[in-house]
């Protein structure tokens, strides 16, 4: 119904002959559109350097600055636990939250700053047709504060990233950005975060990383083969592979788990001449280190050997008589074998450094992780593209320590909360993990019986309930359970007025600081992420003076939240000197009663920290 867009059809001839200079930004209403760097344009046409903006290496986008700011943005919400949908509520060590991973890591910034040993994430790939987060980084900083912190009326912040802007990669770089900066922070100084990807998105996502983690706590780039059979619908080559970026929180301080040697590797020991040091590999005896005492002719039989050109023998000849002597030279099955050096496998340590190249006989591949969801779930296959456990537990034994914490904030399948479990139960670690989902919902692709899932955190909490129970079977004793959180508004009533909006009878709804409907145990929760506790701390629930009463890990809170507080209960708490105590500030008749709370914990309890909520 318009004329044709010339301006664009001029951004496609450009295109064709100055790739470079096609950039992208905001057009009036805040999407990203492609556009021209005319300073890169002017370059191509002239042929001498023309003046510009200052050069420096960075990377930049569209949106950048919001995103940044959208990662220090603080929001009014709370993580609210879910018995029904735990397993061992009350005894386990594992978390899974449900909610946006930008509010849930936000959340978990005090109670678990510099605590996680390892977090590896599989986020959306960019593709046209996966999810991604719509942050709402254009809006104002007043706009974002009152939509983050008051509401959740707009529900979980998912848009479709359709084929129309799929091809634009400043909405998700803009979505992992803040997500990555908060990560950080959870990370210990000898910790590692691990980062699937594909091509479309490995080198920005690697620049990110680069900016948000240091240049020099870059480990490695993982390149994971996914296919053992070629893709024939691929429209050019097949694709292959896959990405995992690896990186530090502190590469000084980090260490990789080396891993056992493979049966192949083993394999390659043998003891053909019955040597009593047992099995041994030759190696070569030649070095490329330059070497002047290796500089020698090596006389058996009647042969000579020397080095091979710009080569040395890694020995002096007195260390070669002494190793011929000791019977450590092999010549060959008739003795007349150029020599090398026997290596003893029981003179080595039975491990080998992690290295780049992971073939899917090595760390499985996508039909495994498929197959491994169908015997999970009866033959259905509720998720298009998994990883396999195999590749989780190749990442957790390189980089997960053998005791803390893991986390995985796009938890999508759960496999890597099944590899943690799975090594915990084969491999005698001991870590717990948190796993962050938002309740997308999806059209399950296989299988009319999994109807009963309306999102992708139900059964991604299905998966890790039924590998559990099968693991529990097969090792005993293990922590299969997971505490549920989900992130909702603030348990705490809005009671800011100004008094010229505020009449006599609205004084009454404004007496509740705690907002209708919050039990006790989500009040709790709140009081740990605001005194920066762990949310997988024991509770149990007591009556003290006929009220109920939280008590935490050996009273270090006890928290009462009653609607009466009454001297006795104060009293009785003070008793036990616990670290922390917290009360409900509606609880207290008047101010003179909290007061007086205060005084009786100054006199039984000096040094317990008192809070009102």
């Amino acid at each position: 119904m318009t004329s044709p867009d010339l301006t664009a059809a001029n951004i496609d001839k450009l295109a064709e002959l100055f790739p470079n200079v096609v950039t992208e930004t905001l057009d009036a209403d805040g999407n990203p559109a492609r556009a021209i760097d005319f300073d890169l344009l002017r370059q191509e046409l002239s042929d001498h350097v023309v003046d510009g903006p200052q050069e420096r290496y960075h990377l930049n986008w569209p949106g950048k600055r919001a995103a940044a700011f959208a990662a220090n943005a603080p929001i009014a919400k709370t993580l609210r636990p879910v018995r029904e949908e735990s397993v061992d509520f009350d005894t386990t060590k594992n978390l899974f939250i449900e909610g946006d991973n930008l509010d849930a890591l936000k959340l978990l910034q005090e109670s678990y700053l510099g605590k996680v040993n390892l977090i590896y994430i599989d986020p959306p790939y960019n593709t046209g047709n996966d999810f991604i987060y719509n942050d709402d980084f254009a809006q104002k900083t007043a706009e974002y504060l009152e939509k983050s912190g008051q509401s959740d009326e707009n529900g979980t912040r998912l848009i479709a990233n359709t084929d129309t802007n799929g091809r634009f990669h400043s909405d998700w770089l803009s979505m992992m950005y803040p997500r990555l900066k908060l990560a950080r922070n959870l990370l210990s100084q000898n910790g590692f975060i691990c980062i699937s990807i594909d091509d479309g998105e490995a080198a920005p996502l690697k620049a990110i990383l680069d900016e948000v983690f240091g240049r020099k706590n870059f480990i490695a780039t993982i390149v994971w083969q996914k296919r053992y059979v070629a893709n024939v619908t691929a429209k050019y080559i097949s694709d292959m592979h896959d990405f995992v970026h690896v990186y530090a929180r502190d590469a000084l301080q980090a260490s990789v788990q080396k891993w056992a040697l493979s049966d192949d590797q083993l394999s390659a020991y043998r003891n053909p001449d019955s040597d009593t040091r047992g099995p041994w590999r030759a190696q070569d005896l030649s070095a490329s280190k330059p070497y002047q005492a290796g500089l020698f002719t090596i006389t058996k039989n009647g042969r000579s050997f020397n080095p091979p050109p710009n080569r040395y023998w890694r020995c002096n000849e007195a260390q070669f008589l002494e190793w011929d002597a000791d019977g450590r030279i092999w010549w060959g099955v008739d003795g007349t074998a150029r020599p090398m050096l026997k290596s003893f496998l029981n003179e080595k340590d039975a491990t080998t450094t992690p290295h780049t190249w992971w073939e899917y006989e090595f760390a499985g591949h996508n039909k495994e992780a498929t197959l491994e969801m169908k015997e999970l779930f009866g033959g259905a296959s509720p998720f298009d593209t998994p990883k396999p456990v195999r590749l989780m537990s190749r990442i957790i034994e390189a980089f997960g320590g053998r005791d803390g914490i893991v986390m995985d904030f796009f938890a999508g399948s759960s496999t890597f909360a099944h590899a943690t479990l799975k090594s915990n139960a084969e491999n005698g670690t001991n870590l717990s993990y948190i796993q962050v989902q938002v309740p997308e919902g999806r059209k399950i692709s296989d299988g009319s019986q999994l109807s009963e899932f309306s999102n992708i955190s139900q059964l991604s909490r299905e998966r890790i309930r039924r590998a559990g129970r099968k693991l529990l079977e097969e090792s005993g004793k293990i922590d299969v359970g997971f505490r549920t959180l989900k992130v909702d508004t603030t348990n705490m009533a809005d009671v800011l007025r100004t008094p010229d909006e505020t009449d006599q009878q609205a004084l009454a709804g404004l007496e509740a600081s705690v907002k209708p409907g919050r039990t006790g145990e989500d009040l709790l929760f709140q009081v740990l992420l605001d005194w920066g506790l762990e949310l997988t701390m024991p509770i149990s629930v007591e009556k003290i003076e006929g009220r109920e009463v939280f008590a935490v890990e050996n009273d270090a809170l006890i928290a009462c939240f009653n609607d009466d507080v009454s001297p006795e209960l104060v009293r009785g708490i003070a008793k036990r000197e616990p670290l922390r105590a917290v009360f409900r500030d509606s609880a207290f008749l008047s101010d003179d009663a909290r007061i007086n709370a205060e005084q009786i914990f100054r006199e039984i309890s000096p040094s317990t920290d008192v809070k009102a909520i």
